[in-house]
């Protein structure tokens, strides 16, 4: 499985790279703490896979990179998509890497 790094995330961030960020946790999560990209829960990724770009790369974080395994793994499967990423460490490990001031909940 491909991943990326929360500190790769930021460089491709500040060097304007194209990509799309995808947080597929569940709204509770998402109301605590976000960085940015579109909120398409786990339980809707599959249905809603017409959203996710192919030209680019797709990251998907959820909060520790589990559930984003176990997307990619179904979407790689069932659709035969390969631009698909993982941010290693999910949300918790951008905000130990990249923003320590952001609430873990």
């Amino acid at each position: 499985m491909k991943e990326i790094s929360p500190k790769e995330l930021e460089q491709m961030r500040a060097t304007n790279e194209d990509f799309q960020l995808i947080d597929i946790r569940e709204a509770y999560e998402t109301e605590s703490v976000q960085i940015g990209g579109q909120v398409i829960p786990m339980d809707q990724v599959l249905e809603r896979s017409s959203e996710l770009r192919k030209d680019c790369k797709v990251i998907f974080l959820c909060r520790t990179g589990k559930r984003a395994a176990a997307v990619i793994d179904a979407l790689e499967r069932t659709q035969g998509m390969e631009n698909l990423y993982r941010l290693t460490g999910g949300i918790f490990g951008y905000i130990d890497s990249v923003e320590p001031a952001l609430p873990k909940y």
